[in-house]
């Protein structure tokens, strides 16, 4: 657009800022429409009851003045200030440009978020070449005192640009993540993160606080043996067939009726019921993807309603472990052929698709996914998978794909 300076239209920002109270925006934008002023933009934000509005005006300059006067009047009377400040067309048509550039969301989100973490991202930001559209605030409004092994607090930052080097900008909220202790999530605001519709999860370490194998391995007397081989698989130090096989054996002539007692005592990660409870209500379909036993898989699935659980079945003759297993190894590379085929059972494109495990046989399957995350994961892992969720329970996946504590709760909550 060719700026022109005899040009009877003009363009105004509106800056409004005072004590919020019903009806400011709804006297203000009724004035605008009185003196036919087009509104070519308009934010609003609360902060702890003050009021926040920016609205960007077109307007004929016959009228301005007039339409300035009116709002100044207005302001006062509603104990709020105004400041008017011209805008260039040059310097519109400039803005207007940007939206061709990309748009990125970064979740910032821990037990508490510092000005210390703030800064930091920003100023990688910056750095990128982006520039912050808006910051939202995701979790309930954080109170003074309270304990902070159960506190959330969450943000999420629109940015909009061309983004100069992704991997840097990722490697760089990793460093940031672990000296600030929060998680930090950059991803493209797509389509495809708007509409997120199948979840896939790792079960032990990740839906549950333990190996089950290890716990089926203490009652069998031979916990030493196979936690240690756990540790090397999940380095990725030998190959997951290969431990899997050798575990299994160790806990031959085990009694079937441990499993029940143990599946009645597994200990269930923080978050794990907010979460189910917000993706049932909300049309997700959910999995268990496990390298675990069926068993416990399916005791998990009744308790919180997954829709489908794939893992490894232990043989059991006269009541008790032989030590094989029955069928195909769930592995690696079985978790992510299932989440495929599950996306197609489900009709839902890959990139609609959400991976979560802890451990190195999760990686092909965080791969394939849409949106890969690493939950507590083992260093290798945290370090190759594109997201990670160190710092809270499993319903902080809600917040990475977008959701408010007002979403997620059934009762009303302060967000």
């Amino acid at each position: 657009m060719k700026e022109n300076t005899d040009s009877k239209i003009e363009l105004i920002l509106l800056n409004i800022t005072g004590n919020d109270r019903p009806g400011v925006t709804a006297a203000l934008s009724e004035i605008l429409a009185r003196y036919n002023a087009t509104i070519l933009d308009i934010g609003q934000a609360d902060i702890h009851h003050t009021l926040a509005l920016g609205i960007l005006i077109k307007t004929d300059s016959d009228v301005s003045g007039d339409l300035m006067k009116d709002l100044l009047f207005k302001a006062y009377e509603l104990e709020v200030n105004i400041r008017f400040s011209p805008v260039k067309e040059k310097e519109y048509s400039e803005w207007v440009s940007m939206q061709g550039k990309d748009r990125w969301i970064i979740t910032i989100l821990g037990r508490r978020l510092t000005s210390k973490a703030i800064a930091e991202v920003s100023r990688e930001v910056a750095e990128q070449g982006l520039n912050i559209d808006g910051i939202k605030r995701q979790t309930g409004r954080m109170p003074l005192h309270g304990d902070d092994k159960l506190s959330k607090s969450c943000v999420q930052v629109s940015v909009r640009g061309f983004l100069k080097d992704q991997t840097a900008m990722q490697k760089r909220f990793m460093q940031i993540a672990a000296e600030q202790q929060v998680d930090i999530s950059l991803q493209e605001d797509s389509m495809y993160r708007r509409s997120r519709r199948l979840v896939c999860f790792d079960m032990d370490s990740t839906l549950i606080g333990t190996e089950v194998i290890d716990e089926l391995a203490d009652r069998a007397g031979v916990g030493e043996q196979v936690r240690e081989i756990t540790e090397r698989a999940m380095r990725g130090e030998i190959d997951f067939r290969e431990s899997f096989t050798q575990r299994v054996a160790l806990l031959k002539g085990l009694d079937e009726s441990v499993m029940k007692d143990i599946a009645e005592n597994l200990p269930i990660t923080e978050g794990v019921d907010r979460m189910m409870a917000a993706l049932k209500r909300t049309g997700y379909k959910t999995a268990i993807l496990s390298g675990g036993f069926t068993y416990f898989g399916n005791y998990l699935k009744q308790k919180f309603g997954f829709d489908y659980v794939y893992a490894n079945e232990l043989e059991i003759v006269d009541g008790k472990l032989t030590g094989r297993y029955v069928g195909e190894i769930v592995d690696g590379r079985r978790k992510a052929e299932l989440l495929k085929l599950l996306a197609q059972v489900e009709n839902v494109n890959i990139q609609q698709t959400i991976a979560v495990g802890d451990g190195a046989n999760d990686l092909p399957m965080l791969a394939t996914a849409g949106l890969g995350i690493a939950f507590h994961a083992k260093p290798k892992v945290k370090a190759t998978a594109d997201q990670a969720l160190s710092t809270i329970g499993l319903d902080g996946i809600l917040y990475f794909i977008g959701f408010k504590d007002t979403q997620i709760s059934d009762r009303k909550t302060d967000a």
